[in-house]
Protein backbone atom coordinates (compact mmCIF):
# COMPACT_ATOMS: atom_id res chain seq x y z
CA UNK A 1 0.00 0.00 0.00
CA UNK A 2 0.98 3.59 -0.84
CA UNK A 3 0.01 6.68 0.66
CA UNK A 4 0.52 10.40 -0.02
CA UNK A 5 -0.70 13.35 1.14
CA UNK A 6 -1.82 16.16 -1.51
CA UNK A 7 -3.37 18.53 1.20
CA UNK A 8 -3.56 18.76 4.99
CA UNK A 9 -5.30 21.99 6.51
CA UNK A 10 -7.64 22.15 9.52
CA UNK A 11 -10.48 21.53 7.70
CA UNK A 12 -9.66 18.99 4.96
CA UNK A 13 -7.08 16.17 3.77
CA UNK A 14 -6.75 14.73 0.75
CA UNK A 15 -4.89 11.58 0.42
CA UNK A 16 -4.23 9.43 -2.67
CA UNK A 17 -3.66 5.94 -2.14
CA UNK A 18 -2.67 2.75 -4.13
CA UNK A 19 -3.49 -1.41 -3.74
CA UNK A 20 -1.44 -3.85 -6.14
CA UNK A 21 -3.68 -6.98 -7.13
CA UNK A 22 -3.90 -8.33 -3.41
CA UNK A 23 -2.85 -5.81 -1.50
CA UNK A 24 -4.61 -4.74 1.58
CA UNK A 25 -5.06 -1.61 3.91
CA UNK A 26 -4.12 -1.58 7.04
CA UNK A 27 -7.24 -2.39 9.76
CA UNK A 28 -9.05 1.23 11.04
CA UNK A 29 -12.56 3.04 11.62
CA UNK A 30 -13.63 6.16 9.61
CA UNK A 31 -14.34 9.22 12.13
CA UNK A 32 -15.40 11.37 9.37
CA UNK A 33 -17.75 11.98 5.89
CA UNK A 34 -15.49 11.57 3.25
CA UNK A 35 -15.90 11.61 -0.64
CA UNK A 36 -13.88 8.89 -2.68
CA UNK A 37 -12.62 9.43 -6.54
CA UNK A 38 -11.31 5.89 -8.32
CA UNK A 39 -8.62 6.78 -10.50
CA UNK A 40 -8.15 2.91 -11.68
CA UNK A 41 -8.97 -0.24 -10.89
CA UNK A 42 -11.18 -3.00 -10.97
CA UNK A 43 -12.66 -4.60 -7.85
CA UNK A 44 -12.49 -3.97 -4.19
CA UNK A 45 -13.30 -5.83 -1.14
CA UNK A 46 -14.27 -4.26 2.39
CA UNK A 47 -13.40 -6.79 5.31
CA UNK A 48 -14.84 -6.49 8.90
CA UNK A 49 -13.04 -7.18 11.87
CA UNK A 50 -15.99 -8.63 13.83
CA UNK A 51 -16.27 -11.21 10.34
CA UNK A 52 -19.76 -10.65 9.85
CA UNK A 53 -19.47 -9.57 6.22
CA UNK A 54 -17.39 -8.59 3.17
CA UNK A 55 -18.25 -6.19 0.77
CA UNK A 56 -17.54 -6.33 -2.87
CA UNK A 57 -17.42 -3.66 -4.95
CA UNK A 58 -16.86 -3.20 -8.60
CA UNK A 59 -15.14 -0.25 -9.49
CA UNK A 60 -13.83 1.83 -12.44
CA UNK A 61 -12.16 5.13 -13.00
CA UNK A 62 -14.19 8.27 -12.00
CA UNK A 63 -16.21 6.34 -9.88
CA UNK A 64 -16.87 8.65 -7.21
CA UNK A 65 -19.17 9.07 -3.63
CA UNK A 66 -19.42 9.88 -0.18
CA UNK A 67 -19.16 7.78 2.43
CA UNK A 68 -20.19 8.45 5.97
CA UNK A 69 -18.09 7.68 9.27
CA UNK A 70 -17.55 3.82 9.62
CA UNK A 71 -17.17 3.14 13.73
CA UNK A 72 -16.57 -1.03 13.01
CA UNK A 73 -12.74 -1.48 12.06
CA UNK A 74 -12.25 -2.78 8.33
CA UNK A 75 -10.16 -2.58 5.82
CA UNK A 76 -10.28 -2.55 1.99
CA UNK A 77 -8.48 -5.28 -0.24
CA UNK A 78 -8.03 -4.62 -4.32
CA UNK A 79 -9.35 -8.01 -5.18
CA UNK A 80 -9.17 -6.90 -8.82
CA UNK A 81 -6.27 -7.94 -11.30
CA UNK A 82 -5.53 -4.56 -11.63
CA UNK A 83 -3.92 -1.49 -9.50
CA UNK A 84 -6.18 0.35 -7.26
CA UNK A 85 -5.90 3.82 -6.91
CA UNK A 86 -8.23 6.22 -5.36
CA UNK A 87 -7.91 10.23 -4.10
CA UNK A 88 -10.08 10.95 -1.11
CA UNK A 89 -10.94 14.16 0.78
CA UNK A 90 -11.59 13.72 4.66
CA UNK A 91 -13.48 16.35 6.05
CA UNK A 92 -11.78 16.51 9.50
CA UNK A 93 -14.34 19.32 10.95
CA UNK A 94 -16.57 16.76 11.81
CA UNK A 95 -14.01 14.37 13.87
CA UNK A 96 -10.91 13.63 14.59
CA UNK A 97 -8.72 11.53 11.82
CA UNK A 98 -5.43 10.16 12.29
Amino acid sequence: MQQEVITDTDEQLIRRMTLEPGESMFWHTDTCRSFTVVVRGTKIAIDYADGEERLLIDVHPGMAGWDEPEPRVHRAINVGTDTYEEVVTFYKASADID
